[in-house]
């Protein structure tokens, strides 16, 4: 289990960095165009994916912030993407310390209402792959819609596409 999380840390910075690539050939009203899915624009969902990866890193490492990050503090694609990559850091960081031990350890948090629960640490980052997966294709399909590149959100693609294998 432990190399599937090394291996998923990797493909979503991956394939996080291409959706970024394709988000900056967009004009900057279809960056933030609605486009009917939740949330709603390619700047949203992009948001929203970063906020919930940084959200859980953060209960992970003992904080529990109260507040998502909002997509409006987002202007450029080049914002988002910088703010990424400070995740993606703090992620890789984290995840090449973990153990097997560390994996099936309780972690408690508190949610954004004051609530406390309790899981295993890999039952927690599964639920995180699990969320973003499903708001990367949301992106694809959004950019799909504004007539922009679709970008393979594949495990076997990009294990494929590396030239280790992954």
């Amino acid at each position: 289990m432990l190399l599937a999380f090394h291996q998923t840390a990797a493909l979503r910075a991956a394939i996080d960095l291409d959706l970024l690539a394709v988000a900056c050939t967009l004009a900057s009203d279809d960056f933030i165009r609605q486009v009917g899915n939740s949330p709603s624009s390619v700047r949203g969902t992009l948001a929203h994916i970063l906020s919930g990866e940084w959200i859980w890193l953060e209960r992970w490492q003992g904080r529990s912030p109260k507040t998502l990050l909002h997509p409006e503090t987002f202007h450029t694609v080049q914002s988002l993407e910088s703010q990424g990559e400070r995740v993606d850091r703090e992620l890789a960081h984290f995840v090449e310390a973990l153990t097997p031990q560390r994996l099936d350890e309780e972690l408690a948090y508190l949610n954004q209402k004051g609530q406390r629960y309790s899981y295993p640490l890999w039952q927690q980052m599964l639920h995180v792959v699990n969320h973003s997966s499903y708001h990367r294709g949301q992106i694809t399909i959004s950019l799909r819609q504004l007539g922009a590149e679709a970008v393979s959100t594949d495990f076997l693609v990009y294990c494929d596409e590396k030239p280790d294998g992954a």
